[in-house]
């Protein structure tokens, strides 16, 4: 089963905000370096890689030295204006030291949920891959509310469920979603020492999502059972998922090895 993933092509990869930042909320520049010369060693594998990267509210308000993260939807917004092209800024630094240029595209909901926006989008992306060109996605925190409001939305409420929208619309091989854990246990592994991992997930029962519940960190909207949305979405459109430790960028190599790593969720 896990073979498989060896053939995968394109391939979307979900960073989250308690990946890219110090519990300071200050950015991991070890870590984003890891991660970039690992997708850029990937694109010059003909590999093709779509970024799907959360931080901007996080970023900002580091950026902006807060003593704690903002709370109403005016001051995340603000926060996010600034740290998203504090991000870019990064990114675009460290994917250059190993010559790859990458592209910013926000998405809002009624984009992607139109016909004519949607086709935008692909076509957008379709230019962007062919020129060796590495997309960077984030919803656009600045001017919608929907990531920020976190679950009172339908359609994509924070950047898990919005990096399987990205896998459908560009018909990726694969989604692997980095997170702050080695994937999915039964229970949550920090608060249960006894909590078994799980390897292979063929279907997502209410057993697995209620063992999820709960599993959120404090610098970011999501949490496992976001993750869990978002699996179902993208195996559902026959796309392979999975969920790996994000803390070695390296995990990504061996996912794409074929080896035990992370949860691997089957597509249907």
């Amino acid at each position: 089963m896990r073979r498989s993933l060896k053939e995968a092509k394109r391939i979307v990869i979900k960073v989250g905000t308690s990946t890219l930042t110090y519990n300071t909320g200050k950015m991991n520049f070890t870590l984003i370096d890891r991660l970039s010369r690992v997708i850029s060693d990937l694109m010059n594998q003909d590999k093709e890689i779509i970024l799907v990267s959360s931080g901007a509210i996080g970023v900002g308000a580091g950026r902006l030295n807060l003593k704690k993260m903002p709370v109403t939807i005016m001051e995340k917004q603000a926060a996010a204006a600034v740290g998203q092209s504090e991000l870019m800024h990064i990114y675009s630094k460290f994917f250059s030291e190993y010559s790859r240029i990458v592209a910013q595209i926000l998405l809002t909901r009624d984009i992607v949920s139109k016909k004519t926006g949607r086709k935008n989008v692909i076509n957008t992306f379709e230019a962007l891959i062919k020129n060796g060109i590495l997309p960077i996605v984030n919803e656009n925190d600045s001017v919608s509310v929907d990531e920020i409001r976190a679950g009172e939305q339908d359609t994509f409420s924070e950047n898990d469920t919005l990096s399987a929208l990205v896998s459908k619309l560009i018909k990726a091989d694969l989604l692997i979603i980095l997170s702050d854990i080695d994937g999915l246990y039964e229970g949550d592994p920090r608060t249960n020492g006894n909590s078994k991992f799980i390897s292979t997930v063929f279907e997502i029962t209410p057993e697995i999502v209620n063992g999820a519940t709960g599993n959120k960190t404090g610098r970011g909207t999501g949490g496992m059972k976001t993750k869990l949305d978002a699996a179902n979405l993208a195996t559902s459109a026959g796309i392979n998922v999975v969920i790996a430790n994000g803390n070695n960028p390296k995990a990504i190599v061996s996912v794409l090895e074929g080896n035990d790593v992370g949860t691997l969720f089957v597509k249907r």
